[in-house]
């Protein structure tokens, strides 16, 4: 049956439960055919044009992605992330200069991920090719983030760059009394001084 196929589909994505998929189906069947054609082309256009940029393996439909091709940027320092995704929310700060590379994952050994199915042996390459001063370590912080983070700097540090981490904590505007105990303790851990 073609609505049980459409609810199939779309709970394979990340997040998306049976319940989410179910109302997402029932907003396609509503919409006209022709929004539903431009969903599915648009679908289809970003698998045909999409493709990783050969230097650090961002999101891009040109040779390379207009970080990289980017001449004011600082390629001294690199920002190593899981996904594209966070480049783009790092990007939005405003405050980075420098360049990205891409893992596309982290470490998790129970599902078959290890440092051969991540951007690891190109990021060596990648240090070796060039003068990098920095590697800002940005994963996420959690068991795979904090597994992906220790490979990485044990690796980098053999090559003589300098390697930074991300802070964690408190986000600006919160409050105290309401972080989990994680949370307090990597604020404590990440404390830096006052200038």
């Amino acid at each position: 049956m073609p609505i049980k196929r459409l609810i199939r589909e779309l709970s394979r994505f990340p997040g998306i439960g049976e319940k989410t998929a179910s109302r997402l189906a029932a907003y396609i069947l509503r919409a006209s055919a022709e929004d539903a054609r431009c969903l599915a082309e648009s679908i289809l256009e970003v698998k045909r044009l999409i493709r990783l940029c050969p230097v650090c393996f961002n999101f891009t439909e040109k040779e390379m992605c207009d970080i990289c091709a980017d001449p004011g940027r600082d390629r001294e320092t690199i920002c190593i992330v899981e996904e594209p995704d966070a480049l783009i929310a790092i990007e939005e700060s405003g405050e980075y200069r420098g360049v990205y590379h891409v893992l596309h994952g982290a470490l998790a050994p129970l599902d078959g991920i290890g440092p051969e199915q991540l951007k690891i042996r190109e990021l060596l390459q990648r240090i070796a090719g060039n003068a990098v001063q920095e590697i800002i370590v940005a994963t996420n912080p959690n068991v795979q983030g904090e597994s992906t983070a220790l490979l990485i700097t044990s690796l980098v540090k053999e090559k003589g760059v300098r390697v930074t981490r991300i802070g964690f904590g408190v986000p600006v505007g919160g409050d105290l009394k309401y972080a989990d105990r994680m949370t307090l303790a990597k604020s404590l851990e990440y404390r830096r001084g006052m200038e």
